[in-house]
């Protein structure tokens, strides 16, 4: 087993007033040469956008966007003619695959919006590109998984890689256990809020871990833990 940390108060960070942001990885101005990528996990962003303030039209091109809102609402538009709010409970993948351009705006004119923005490489590149959103019922996911994102899976957001995101909700000194589902795969988990331990690893709220070379693995939760479990292709860029 090999384990790699990422500690939340190590995390890149940039406030532009209008954002405020922290990156588990290399992102913009923040350059770590050992925190550039997990497997095909490219961006792990915790953003707070103030109200009515956003990104602007922007492109993408052959990456896999998903979007988490932890707090608040945020508005999606594309060059593909897609218009939505998402808000918690619900999730977005944005398959920019041969190029895409879209906006993002927090809607309310009061709080601000937090949400996670991820990006995971593409199995096949310049696909057609392709918009999802799915509400996920969270409180199923008491002390067991919740697939949110899959490369086939029914009732997931699909997605262009071998990768599979789960959402966990850990109450206190409860445990769940994750097993690979494609061999040789890495497990990277994000703490939502808690705190949890893995391995005798201690990790709390916005901490992450990277796992590799295991078949299964056992999070216990000392506090109640909201978390993320990615598997992830363990390729080189």
């Amino acid at each position: 087993m090999e384990i790699k940390i990422y500690k939340a108060e190590e995390r890149g960070s940039a406030d532009y007033g209008w954002l405020k942001t922290k990156h588990t990885f290399s992102f913009n101005s923040y350059f770590d040469i050992n925190k550039i990528n997990f497997g095909v996990l490219r961006v792990l962003n915790d953003d707070i956008v103030q109200p009515q303030k956003g990104f602007t039209t922007h492109r993408h091109e052959n990456m896999e966007i998903i979007t988490i809102p932890l707090k608040g609402a945020l508005k999606h538009v594309d060059s593909e003619g897609n218009e939505y709010i998402i808000k918690e409970s619900e999730v977005q993948i944005m398959s920019a695959g041969k190029g895409i351009e879209h906006s993002e705006f927090n809607v309310s004119d009061k709080t601000p919006v937090n949400f996670l923005q991820i990006w995971i490489y593409p199995k096949e590149k310049n696909t057609v590109p392709k918009y999802q959103k799915k509400s996920f019922n969270l409180k199923n996911g008491i002390n067991s998984l919740i697939p949110i994102v899959s490369p086939d899976e029914k009732n997931t957001l699909n997605i262009n890689q071998d990768a599979y995101i789960f959402y966990s909700h850990i109450t206190k000194n409860k445990s769940i256990k994750y097993k690979l589902k494609i061999k040789n795969n890495g497990i990277f988990i994000f703490v939502i809020s808690g705190e949890i331990v893995i391995n005798n690893e201690h990790l709390s709220d916005k901490d992450g871990i990277g796992i590799e070379n295991v078949n299964e693995i056992k999070i216990k939760s000392v506090n109640e833990s909201k978390i993320l479990i990615f598997e992830i292709p363990m390729k080189n860029f």
